[in-house]
């Protein structure tokens, strides 16, 4: 599996940096369900981060259901199933958020900041 590392020049910091890339490759298919993840010692040593950095990046996509860890046998890309109580809160969200004349853009400022708590 191919990671580009972080970008020193950009203003996000290599974790957020990380985080990201996997995420936008799992959604767009680029790294299927059922991908096994390189370790945290072995992605950390090739892109020159800290072993930390990435066993955080791993816990972050674990905790948004991107990927699973499975003890010893490692950490994979998650099922792509999006459980359907999940999406009927977010069609009554974009309801909500239409009512209010909220644009995309607005609205989803919202979904990452209340994220972020």
């Amino acid at each position: 599996m191919d990671v580009t590392p972080p970008d020193p020049s950009l203003p996000e910091p290599p974790f957020e940096q990380l985080r990201a890339q996997l995420a936008s490759r799992v959604a767009s298919g680029d790294l299927p369900a059922g991908t096994k993840l390189p370790t945290v010692r072995a992605l950390a040593a090739r892109l020159g981060l800290a072993v930390n950095t990435v066993a955080r990046v791993y816990r972050e996509l674990e905790a948004d259901g991107v990927v699973v860890t499975e003890g010893r046998r490692g950490t994979f890309v998650a099922s792509g199933t999006i459980p359907p109580d999940a999406s009927l809160a977010a069609e009554e969200y974009v309801v909500t958020a239409r009512r209010h004349g909220l644009t995309l853009p607005e609205a989803q400022r919202l979904v990452e900041r209340a994220w972020g708590r």
